[in-house]
């Protein structure tokens, strides 16, 4: 695919649109990665444990302060900050350094070796653990760059408003970025649902990915114009019609911002805007925007640096923080997610060849009953504290189920403590046998992130495939049809809970499919709301026969444009 046009006046290069928005600043880069050491040099042997010390002490400095961060951010960027933390203190990673350290290497090398081990490990996994890829370069780079006494990598010192231009951005350094003065992200790799793009959208700065390699044709202190729409970064424009773009996008995201629920098309369709939390401070912040719920509370990112399963007790005050910030709403809780690019040390099971598609979500309850029993009766004890029954029922879903009989499995045990029983949608074989599903819950929730992944077998940090991890795809919506088409059928409330459900054109054709409900961060849902309230029902429909009916997902979002224009200020 060519990602570059060309006149005789600018140049424009394309990529992948994650976030609208049009911004025109100078390009600056991230701060170069430290130089990797190569190996050579050996340690005495009477040093090597001091070594080993020494990694240990340069990586806890990393674990903390990336913890420190986490503790400051909220939603995405707290979660991603805080999986990062839980990489460097990772038993495994940091027994395969000292592994090095023994055999003599110097600490810097003995990182770099076993970091490049378990690069290759996670890349032959492909799928999300492929993802996680960039985070253990991003550990590795801090880890050495702490062991020598070099400043962190990262993010540079600017002044003004720049766009940043990145190969890779890290979503530790992505979560913290200051909007203010880095008013636009474009990236060389990465994908539309990768963790750095969930967390741009949460920070709603206009961003880019899967440019490829022409993106280092732009010099740094350039001038470019970033469109975030259409995924285009162009060079050599016209500064005052630049500017005048730029002042069209911002005057439209005020109008955005006064938007106020409850959200429903132009004639009066109801579509609930929910917002996903992953603890109580995420919840609280969620409360003061105009989300009318939780539809996903991602339980593990509670516990992602626990190194033992905690108390009922400790989980139930945990899941209480999250239900008091949306008394009377609707709160939707998730089981434990475990595994793959989310490894919990108490649930995780080790050394699989394949762990994208091994023993995650509800399968590692399959494998230990007892852990999901605990977690249930600690969501049910922190619902009956807080007096919520049927008038507010507690919802919770399990992730990764593919057959009825897991779904009935789930179903009964959420009975027996008077929960209200869900499932994700996110295994194609789900979506295929919704039939067979539905009748044992009282709702689902497709999960467009990994459904989207695992329908078209691609890869969602593979750059060459970021055209096939898009949401936009026509058998991921034939798959989404599939399930609210049987929802209709049983009754059965049918949510979206992926990345999907952010994009407010997308949004549009999710309620023309059927789907009840939205849930995405809580910053982009006045976007989604104010777009649902431009269009009636039958809008909605029409452009969802469109992009069903398209060839792929760029002809399917251009159909839809044809019937849904671009918003104006």
């Amino acid at each position: 695919m060519d990602n570059v046009t060309q006149d005789t006046k600018n140049t424009v290069l394309h990529g992948t649109a994650v976030v609208p928005g049009i911004r025109y600043a100078k390009a600056v880069w991230i701060k170069p990665r430290p130089k990797l050491p190569q190996a050579g040099a050996q340690v005495d042997e009477a040093q090597r444990e001091a070594e080993y010390e020494r990694f240990v002490a340069a990586a806890d400095t990393v674990a903390e302060r990336l913890s420190s961060r986490g503790e400051r951010a909220v939603g995405a960027a707290s979660e991603v900050l805080n999986a990062t933390a839980g990489l460097v203190r990772d038993r495994g990673w940091r027994k395969a350094v000292k592994k090095n350290t023994t055999a003599g290497h110097p600490a810097d090398y003995a990182v770099v070796a076993a970091t490049t081990k378990f690069i290759s490990m996670f890349e032959a996994a492909g799928g999300i653990m492929a993802e996680r890829v960039t985070d253990l370069r991003d550990i590795r780079d801090r880890t050495i760059a702490e062991i020598r006494g070099e400043d962190e990598p990262g993010l540079p010192e600017v002044e003004g408003e720049v766009v940043l231009f990145a190969d890779d951005l890290s979503p530790a350094d992505t979560a913290a970025l200051d909007t203010t003065q880095f008013t636009a992200l474009v990236t060389e790799l990465g994908g539309p649902t990768s963790h750095t793009a969930i967390i741009a959208r949460q920070l709603n700065v206009p961003c880019i990915v899967a440019v490829g390699s022409d993106l280092n044709k732009i010099a740094a202190g350039e001038m470019v114009l970033v469109d975030g729409s259409e995924g285009s970064i162009e060079i050599g424009a016209d500064a005052e019609d630049a500017k005048r773009q730029v002042a069209e996008s911002k005057a439209l995201a005020e109008k955005v911002a006064l938007w106020r629920g409850p959200a429903q098309t132009s004639d009066g369709h109801r579509v609930q805007l929910l917002a996903n939390v992953q603890d109580g401070k995420a919840a609280v912040t969620a409360a003061e925007t105009e989300a009318e719920g939780i539809g996903l509370f991602r339980t593990e990112m509670c516990f992602l640096s626990a190194t033992s399963e905690p108390s009922v007790e400790e989980q139930a005050k945990v899941y209480t923080k999250v239900l008091e910030a949306f008394p009377d709403s609707k709160v939707v809780v998730r089981s434990l997610d475990a595994g793959s690019d989310k490894p919990v040390a108490f649930a995780t099971l080790a050394d699989e060849m394949n762990p994208a598609l091994g023993v995650r979500g509800l399968r590692i309850a399959r494998a230990n009953e007892g852990l999901l029993i605990r977690q249930l009766d600690a969501i049910a004890k922190a619902a009956a504290d807080l007096g919520r029954g049927e008038d507010t029922p507690t919802w919770v879903m399990a992730p990764m189920v593919a057959t009825a009989r897991e779904a009935k499995w789930f179903a009964g045990l959420c009975a027996e403590r008077g929960l209200t029983a869900g499932a994700m949608i996110e295994v194609p074989a789900a979506a295929l046998m919704a039939d067979k599903i539905m009748p044992h819950l009282d709702f689902v929730s497709i999960g467009t992130n990994d459904l989207t992944q695992y329908a078209m077998a691609a890869d969602r940090m593979s750059p060459q495939l970021a055209y096939l991890t898009d949401p936009w795809q026509p058998a991921v919506l034939r798959l989404i049809k599939m399930t609210c088409d049987e929802g209709k059928r049983t009754d059965t409330p049918v949510g979206v809970c992926g990345e999907a459900a952010a994009d407010p054109l997308l949004a549009c054709v999710l309620t023309g499919l059927g789907v009840n409900s939205l849930s995405a961060a809580s910053t982009a849902l006045a976007a989604v709301g104010a777009q649902l309230a431009e269009v009636d029902l039958e809008t909605c429909v029409r452009a969802a026969e469109a992009a069903l009916n398209a060839e792929g997902a760029i002809a399917a979002r251009e159909a839809v444009r044809e019937i849904i224009p671009l918003p104006q200020a």
